[in-house]
């Protein structure tokens, strides 16, 4: 069987991993300024005009970066922005709790702080993911990815593709909620795909590289497709293996090195993530669930469902709103 390259698997991966909501922000920053971030549920882009400004991933160096770069924070995790490194920062969460109105989302977020000095316009784009959203593909990225403008062409659209999302949600006209989520998304997808294709390959600003390089191999891709096509098979590292024309031993040592987990790891978070997803949106009963995700009985999902989120896909159901029981 003629199966996807790597391209094709992150749109298997992402199509699962949809954003609720797109929180946006345009904050007027002028020098001297420094804002700390305790983190956030779900993936995190900036992108500023003007001066340019420092981010630097709680635990992590500092890096430059210019104008209509793109940063993104896979993970949402804790970072500090500013004009120059080393000032004391002030919580984002002051200034944010000051200048926000309604639930966090309803409205965009604009405010202005600094000391006077050149200005920063930066732009910010919260994606608004459920937890267990986030297992298999945003979580083994590295903590911070920049696309530099001048290494990466494409990079440039995509600042204007952000600024201009950003500007219209400002104004909020009708339906800008829906629109700024799915922007959000394509977004998502472009930026990822830069990441991983654009040279250096899979490079994060500390030279880690990345663990989605399974994406760029052959064989690896193609067992990664297969598992995505069909969850509900009942897939062996043999049949993996075979399938990608490799040894087992050689599929399996390849795999993890590329991927970071084992295939059986990867295909398990797969499948309950995929679970959840039709659990939240109430499209199959649990024993419907459990089919299409590769369990014979519903007994043995669920085990492996609160293994893998603490609670029950009942729990969860009730929970999301979802099926409850058949």
């Amino acid at each position: 069987m003629d199966t996807e390259r790597g391209g094709d698997v992150l749109s298997h991966v992402l199509a699962t991993y949809k954003s609720e909501r797109a929180v946006t922000a345009r904050f007027l920053l002028s020098a001297p300024w420094a804002l700390h971030s305790t983190g956030v549920a779900g993936p995190l882009i900036r992108m500023c005009t003007g001066a340019p400004y420092w981010i630097a991933v709680d635990g992590a160096e500092p890096v430059q970066v210019a104008p209509h770069d793109i940063a993104m924070l896979p993970q949402g995790g804790a970072h500090t922005v500013s004009s120059v490194p080393g000032l004391d920062a002030m919580p984002f969460r002051e200034l944010i709790e000051a200048h926000s109105i309604g639930r966090h989302g309803d409205h965009p977020i604009v405010f202005s702080h600094g000391g006077g000095g050149p200005v920063t316009e930066l732009f910010s784009l919260h994606l608004w993911m459920p937890a267990q959203g986030l297992g298999s593909i945003i979580g083994s990225l590295p903590s911070l990815i920049v696309l530099r403008q001048a290494q990466i062409p494409t990079t440039a659209s995509l600042a204007q593709a952000m600024e201009s999302l950003v500007n219209e949600t400002v104004a909020q006209r009708p339906g800008w909620q829906l629109s700024a989520a799915r922007m959000a998304d394509l977004l998502l997808v472009h930026i990822l795909c830069e990441h991983l294709y654009a040279q250096p390959q899979a490079q994060s600003q500390t030279g880690q590289v990345g663990r989605l390089r399974g994406l760029d191999d052959e064989s690896i891709a193609r067992a990664m497709s297969l598992m995505h096509e069909r969850p509900e098979h009942p897939w062996s590292v043999a049949t993996l293996a075979q399938a990608s024309y490799l040894s087992r031993t050689i599929f399996s040592e390849r795999f993890r090195a590329l991927v970071g987990v084992t295939p059986m790891h990867y295909l398990g978070s797969y499948r309950m993530t995929l679970a959840a997803e039709k659990l939240k949106n109430r499209q199959l009963s649990l024993h419907q669930v459990a089919e299409v995700v590769g369990y014979a009985s519903e007994k043995a999902f669920s085990r492996a469902f609160q293994r893998w989120t603490g609670m029950t896909p009942s729990a969860y159901a009730r929970q999301q709103g979802g099926p409850e029981s058949d």
